[in-house]
């Protein structure tokens, strides 16, 4: 029989049909079970089942097998685990915590598959004080405590600090998992009951799983007309909200009033002034539901809708229509094929551009246009015709002045207020359009970075909704496969509605021509379909982009058969490898030929050798030690150049990094998110490395010119389009471009040899002779190199070391 100080310590659903109850202490009977119920009605479960100690080790972290406590973590919560040279070690009141770290006898091991590695660790019963309890946490051998869910059952606090609680009469025979009756039809206010003769006991459970059909179509956010202003918050779980406005951003004047619900999830307040220009946030209250919710009647939230606001915690900045008119002609962007992208950030554009510019400047919008419209601007001189600028929604930097990559988002249709030079004024708007209208006079297309599969900080999402807008575990917690910590709910009609609204309003309002959605797979593939539907009935002519990953998955697959290109990693890694003469003539084959298997038109692959992540191309490939490419060799170089042609030259559409072209390094540093002194780019080396700079000039031009429309093929690829010419042994090629004679284009040919000896490749049908060389590794001309060409025979060409040539036939 349960003893009397038997309690339910929490319950709550996994779906419309189970769900778990947490018991205080062990479970000791093993021929009965707990007298449990499913109320109000007091039905018995279709079953009750007792969980595995290993499975409740996943809650508690920690369970008893025999003669020892194992203590584990998994990556599906911390998914730089998921790299197992990552070390992890077991630290607490009893070891003197950090003390543990290097110590074998605290050291988890890992083990399981590549998608989820679990680690663990075994400790003999004498290790562990005897019948007390104690507070514990995990720790990487680089110091990093790895955090404390918020649902864990036993997570206490500790002067502010989230630890692990051991309770030795928890060893794992305190969980059950539920299923309700047969045909049984969730009502909402479910709850667990505990009846026995020596107590009885009612616990709530959450009816969440309901909650995600909630959705409205009013319109959301602060709406002004010529003597109103209507607010208006989605928050279905809310007991109540408050707006707060006033004209002083500090809030020292605010208003604080009551609005009401609607439509049961709807919240409204009419204001009969024309409020344009005031700040405003608000108040939601509720009923806390065992991890599923986050209320805070202190906490003052960001509307989601804002479309502008002052920094990270807000507040929003009520904008009259008039200034968000829809653009009148909307700018048409290149088609796919032609498209040659440069990945860029606001501020390091600006940051030392060399025109005059005051320091306010140099930080964001202002500073980019001077430069982008002045003699001899970057951007101009490089030849791309679109930019991938990194996030320009409003992000989570905690001052003005701090660098920022902008990949924690916390408002989706505000421009950044810290690049504005009068954000009180919501002065984003005007400039923000007004670079994007300099871009589209230039002749480039706009490209935004949107980051839609996790939130910045503060989460203001979660303080009207968590479980609604995020995606919780079993235990009621963030999921992490962001690796951020707040994976957002992409899927319900909301998530998807707020997604697909600001998506609209910077097309709308700000001629945006596409969009890289920042780790899609967490978006899901059904989102994203329904993204590409609704914005190209905005403007047919968008791009979009989608990074195909996560830490949990791959879909680049899926996404063949929708309107979404993918940016190729493969092609970043193996590029790398093959100018080093690591590769194969598989690789070569596969990646000149746009990825073929895994896209569905050329196009559809972005091809690009570095982006923002990780190393940068240079301290990728470099000679010099600790990975640091600032003062590359004569054979880095060389590989660079190996890598533009082959970029360029590649079907599909190709991306470059700013500064890429002129050796940037970034010291051997492999995440520079915060560090602006580190991206920002120095125009110097343009000139110290001028010759890399033109030569990749070159090849951008003659890519987009008639002569290069070889390169630039549209549509699936044809069969015979491309044949590849190689040497026994070698990954050393030559390729003709337009070999079937069905693209109304000059045929080309290519030829690469990252070796460093000679590779004679025999292609008699190629005729060589009759070939006009324009380009090597080194130099481009269009009327034809006339000196130190590469040997050609009537037979074969002879590519010498590290070299490549570009041929016209004639």
């Amino acid at each position: 029989m349960a003893k009397k100080t038997q309690q339910i310590a929490n319950a709550f659903w996994e779906s419309s049909e189970t769900g778990l109850i947490f018991l205080s202490s062990d479970w000791g009977s093993t021929t009965t079970l707990p007298p449990l119920l499913l109320g109000p009605k007091e039905q018995t479960f279709s079953k009750l089942e007792r969980l595995s100690p290993e499975e409740c080790g996943r809650f508690c972290r920690y369970y008893r097998r025999k003669n020892s406590w194992v203590f584990t973590v998994r990556s599906n919560r911390h998914p730089q685990l998921l790299d197992r040279k990552v070390r992890v070690f077991l630290g607490g009141d009893f070891n003197q915590w950090e003390a543990a770290i290097g110590q074998s006898q605290w050291e988890l091991k890992p083990n399981g598959d590549a998608a989820e590695t679990s680690y663990e660790l075994r400790v003999p019963l004498k290790l562990i004080p005897s019948g007390k309890q104690f507070a514990f946490k995990f720790v990487t051998d680089q110091g990093e405590w790895l955090d404390v869910p918020d649902s864990a059952p036993n997570r206490i606090e500790r002067n502010g600090v989230s630890n692990f609680s051991f309770q030795p009469e928890l060893t794992g025979s305190h969980i059950f998992r539920f299923y309700t009756p047969d045909g049984y039809e969730p009502m909402g206010n479910e709850k667990i009951i505990w009846r026995s003769a020596e107590q009885e006991e009612v616990h709530e459970l959450p009816h969440t799983q309901f909650l995600t059909a909630a959705k409205t179509d009013l319109e959301l956010g602060a709406i002004v007309s010529e003597e109103c202003t209507t607010f208006r918050l989605f928050a279905p779980r809310a007991s109540a909200v408050k707006l707060c406005y006033g004209q002083k951003a500090d809030g020292s004047d605010a208003l604080v009033l009551s609005m009401k619900c609607l439509d049961a999830c709807t919240w409204e307040l009419q204001v009969t002034q024309n409020l344009d220009g005031y700040y405003y946030s608000y108040r939601v209250e509720g009923v806390s539901v065992e991890g599923t919710s986050h209320f805070d009647p202190n906490f003052a939230v960001l509307d989601p809708y804002a479309k502008a606001c002052l920094g990270r915690r807000g507040p929003g900045i009520v904008v009259a229509p008039e200034r968000m008119a829809k653009v009148a002609v909307p700018f048409t962007p290149p088609a796919w094929h032609d498209l040659v992208i440069m990945e860029a950030h606001v501020r390091d554009l600006a940051a030392h551009a060399p025109i005059e510019l005051t320091a306010q400047e140099r930080t964001g919008y202002a500073g980019l246009r001077k430069w982008l419209k002045a003699e001899g601007s970057y951007l101009k001189e490089i030849g791309v015709n679109a930019v991938e600028l990194q996030p320009i929604q409003e992000f989570d930097n905690e001052q003005a002045s701090d660098y920022h990559w902008g990949y924690m988002t916390v408002n989706y249709f505000s421009p950044e207020s810290s690049y504005a030079a009068a954000p009180e004024r919501a002065s984003q708007i005007e400039e923000f359009r007004g670079l994007v209208e300099d871009f589209h006079r230039e002749g480039m297309a706009v490209i935004i970075d949107v980051v839609y599969n996790h939130v910045g900080e503060p989460n203001h999402l979660l303080f009207i909704d968590k479980f609604y807008y995020f995606h919780l575990d079993q235990g009621n917690d963030l999921m992490n496969w962001s690796g951020c910590g707040n994976d957002l709910r992409c899927d319900t009609a909301m998530g998807r509605r707020l997604i697909i609204d600001s998506l609209k309003h910077l097309v709308e309002t700000y001629d945006v021509d596409g969009f890289r959605f920042d780790l899609a797979e967490l978006i899901g593939i059904e989102v994203l379909r329904e993204i590409e539907v609704e914005l190209k009935q905005v403007k047919p002519s968008l791009i979009l982009i989608a990074e195909p990953w996560s830490f949990r998955g791959h879909i680049q697959k899926e996404l063949k058969e929708t309107g979404f290109a993918s940016w190729n990693d493969g092609y970043r890694e193996c590029i790398s490898k093959y100018v080093k003469g690591e590769g194969s003539q598989d690789i070569i084959r596969h990646f000149l030929a746009g990825s073929p298997g895994t896209t569905r038109f050329a196009a559809q692959t972005i091809n690009y050798t570095e982006s923002h992540d990780d190393h940068c191309w240079l301290d990728r490939i470099t000679e010099r030690p600790k990975c640091d490419g600032t003062d590359p060799t004569l054979l880095d170089r060389r590989r660079t150049h190996l890598m533009a042609s082959l970029l360029f030259s590649s079907l599909g559409v190709p991306m470059l990094a700013e500064g890429q072209d002129f050796l940037r390094s970034k010291r051997g540093i492999s995440n520079t998110y915060q560090r602006g002194d580190v991206n920002a780019l120095d125009y110097n080396r343009r000139f110290v490395y001028s010759g890399t700079h033109g030569y990749f000039r070159a090849w951008i031009r003659f890519r987009l010119s008639d002569l290069g429309q070889a390169f630039r093929y549209d549509g699936g690829l044809s069969e015979g389009y491309l044949k590849f010419f190689f040497v026994e042994g070698a990954s050393a090629a030559v390729v003709l471009f337009n070999a079937d004679r069905s693209v109304d284009a000059p045929q080309l040919v290519y030829g690469i040899n990252p070796h460093l000896s000679y590779a004679d490749i025999e292609c008699i049908e190629l005729q060589p002779q009759r070939l006009k060389q324009i380009a090597d590794q080194e130099r481009f001309c269009l009327e034809g190199i006339d000196s130190a060409r590469i040997p050609l025979s009537e037979t074969r060409i002879n590519l010498p070391p590290l070299t490549c040539g570009l041929w016209l036939v004639r």
